[in-house]
């Protein structure tokens, strides 16, 4: 038999397989001892699974880094009928991950997008403030949000929300600042950072318990697909173009800079690939 027909086939049987398995329900993963002053690290996430698709570095910063992870529920949906199970579900994935979980407020905030920030200004500087406090009660080191392009409104919208808020503090916080890519590519990561299996494994699983979501739509099972594709991208636009593509198989991308001194700042010179050997600890030092 061709062998690409085994290897398409047996993608497909895969994919019929994993269909079938259970959402949620999982048994917690092991949860490394954190040293009792652990730096933070605060996922913006614009939607409840979104801590889930784009954590991969966040779960290398709680596993090789022993930072807190903590997630920030921004928003829990606009459909107001599930936003107390999409909470719930997002409890069971932040547990099985061993993240933290901030709840900004009941049923989270409200108009957080382009439209909300131009046309609703009461809100947005009242989200603002929520936001702005919760950087300055956790003092993180690291902060992960969307880019500013990542096509998704919420996404666009929890990206100048975020940034509102690190301009509100000024100079009152340093922090690392990850911009992750979902719906839409970033155009000029600066970081590829290399997921292992195991690691994928616990963010398919963990993705899982949000299963009103998974049900009706199973993203959960084209993570592989996409962090495969991030490598080919990764290659050479982290890499530089023309250069050799990592022999691993996923990854994910970002874009790295940092808070300070009241305003953002380049830390890498150029492209930087982490493979799964290297602790991730060493793009984030103190």
């Amino acid at each position: 038999m061709d062998p690409f027909a085994t290897f398409v086939n047996d993608f497909v049987r895969s994919m019929d397989i994993a269909k079938k398995a259970q959402l949620g329900g999982y048994a917690p993963c092991a949860r490394p001892q954190l040293p009792p002053n652990a730096r933070k690290a605060l996922i913006f996430s614009p939607h409840p699974d979104d801590e889930c698709i784009v954590g991969g570095v966040a779960l290398r910063l709680l596993r090789e880094a022993k930072m807190n992870v903590i997630n920030v529920a921004v928003t829990q949906g606009s459909n107001k009928a599930r936003q107390a199970a999409r909470l719930a579900e997002l409890q069971g994935a932040c547990n099985y991950l061993g993240f933290g979980l901030i709840q900004v407020c009941e049923g989270g905030l409200e108009k957080i997008n382009p439209k909300g920030r131009a046309s609703a200004p009461d809100n947005w500087a009242a989200a603002v403030r929520t936001i702005t406090a919760i950087l300055r009660r956790e003092k993180p080191s690291v902060v992960l949000f969307p880019h500013e392009a990542d096509w998704n409104t919420t996404h666009m919208g929890v990206h100048d929300l975020v940034f509102d808020a690190l301009g509100t503090l000024g100079t009152e916080l340093d922090c690392y600042v990850v911009e992750n890519e979902f719906w839409a590519p970033l155009a000029n990561p600066n970081l590829m950072v290399e997921i292992s299996a195991a690691d994928l494994i616990d963010l398919i699983t963990a993705t899982s318990f949000h299963v009103g979501e998974v049900e009706r739509n199973p993203y959960h099972l084209g993570l592989p697909a996409w962090m495969r594709d991030n490598v080919r991208r990764g290659g050479e636009l982290v890499g530089g173009q023309g250069g050799a593509v990592p022999e691993f198989p996923f990854a994910a991308l970002y874009r790295l800079r940092k808070w300070q001194g009241g305003a953002i700042q380049s830390v890498l010179d150029a492209g930087r690939i982490v493979n799964d050997k290297e602790n991730v600890a060493v793009l984030f030092p103190a």
